[in-house]
């Protein structure tokens, strides 16, 4: 198990680059430019092609060096400063859109790949290390590069990301895990001739599909929107960066750890859930009463030192709810034929990633156009409605 895990972590490791790239160190970068709310929300929407990569299988080695590619052309188109600009080249937001195209590409050989390693006593610690190392490459790109060297700019920032895909495309290549016998002929074929009724007659699948839709729903929002309501309040970017990058997804790999305890004891994520997701309400109450209360200029530095810590409690418990969501999806897939297996996980794995970036593209919009008062209510409303949602869960699932 061990020599499975380390390729995992690995691959797991440069995947997360560029998400944590452009849900945490891009949207500083841009709003530190002098761009909106709005824009800097609509960044998201180059995440697209994940939605997509239910229907693609692609060679993970080659899909790893073409995301290296990419990286060294975007490091040539930075953004432009000022108020009245874009964000970003129109060049470059194209780049972008192609780097999620490979990152899904990648994904979904990742993912057919733990499935068919992973064994049903091998849940907990797989997730783990699916997570925990996802979180590290997001960490990494998300805002720890910022907070190690705060005059990082954009051209070093690709280089060094081009270097990382380099030598994750020669560990996939030579990996002796990957050398596994090739799926079955008819799997590949399986979701255009059988369409999705195949996927959703899997036990547990409709249930599972609504949650990981809405499980992140709130929580995603406000992940997206408070450091960039701190840096608004004067909080420099190389604090947010260190606090939201490194503390706060330090903190998250220690809910994703926790998660993966939890699993190795308890087995079934279900009855973990709803406790934990009781927590997250809690934390993001504080932070919604940290939103009303930061104009106060008598408690400027402590409301400072609050809104920064509560990063921490935060992304935890994201941390356990996401490792523990995982196994879940991965529980559930397990249950369909072999045949499809790897099909079904990427159709979770898809839908839970449409429930992250439907309030996350349009957040700042929301934000600029409502005020982070009502979208922060509405962030709550939306955890509410998930952890009621559990009680609808059915008993295979449990």
């Amino acid at each position: 198990m061990g020599g499975k895990l380390a390729l995992l972590g690995v691959l797991y490791l440069v995947q997360g680059l560029p998400h944590g790239l452009q849900a945490g160190l891009l949207p500083l970068l841009l709003r530190s430019h002098g761009i909106s709310l709005t824009r800097v929300g609509l960044t998201r929407a180059l995440h697209a092609p994940w939605l997509l990569k239910v229907v693609w299988r692609a060679w993970l080695a080659l899909s790893t060096g073409v995301l290296g590619l990419l990286c060294s052309l975007l490091a040539a188109l930075p953004p432009v400063s000022g108020p009245a600009s874009n964000g970003m080249p129109a060049g470059a937001a194209v780049l972008l859109l192609l780097l999620n195209a490979g990152a899904a590409m990648q994904d979904v050989a990742l993912d057919g790949l733990a499935v068919r390693l992973l064994a049903p006593a091998e849940l907990g610690p797989g997730n783990t290390v699916q997570v925990v190392a996802y979180k590290l490459g997001a960490a990494l790109a998300g805002g720890g590069l910022l907070a190690i060297a705060p005059d990082l700019t954009w051209g070093p920032l690709f280089l060094g990301l081009t270097a990382a895909y380099v030598l994750a495309a020669a560990v996939a290549w030579w990996a002796p895990a990957l050398q596994l016998p090739p799926l079955q002929a008819q799997e590949s074929h399986c979701l255009p001739s059988r369409g999705f009724r195949a996927l959703l007659a899997v036990p547990g699948t409709p249930w599972t599909a609504g949650f990981v839709l809405l499980y992140k729903l709130g929580e995603q929002g406000a992940i997206s929107m408070f450091p960039l309501f701190l840096l608004d309040q004067g909080v420099s970017a190389a604090e947010v960066g260190l606090w939201n990058g490194m503390v706060a997804v330090g903190f998250s790999i220690a809910g994703s750890s926790l998660g993966g305890v939890l699993l190795a004891r308890h087995r079934q994520p279900l009855p973990l859930l709803k406790p934990l997701l009781r927590l997250r309400i809690g934390a993001l109450a504080f932070q919604m009463a940290l939103l009303f209360c930061f104009p106060s200029s008598s408690l400027g530095s402590l409301l400072k030192g609050a809104a920064l810590v509560s990063l921490g409690p935060q992304h935890f418990l994201s941390g356990t709810v996401t490792t523990l969501t995982f196994a879940l999806m991965m529980h559930c897939s397990q249950q369909a034929h072999s045949t499809i297996q790897s099909t079904h996980y990427s159709f979770l794995a898809t839908l839970e990633l449409l429930g992250k970036l439907l309030l996350t593209t349009g957040a700042g919009a929301l934000a600029d156009g409502l005020g982070l008062g009502l979208c922060f209510t509405l962030f709550l409303v939306l955890s509410l409605v998930a952890l009621l949602y559990l009680d609808l869960a059915p008993s295979n699932l449990g």
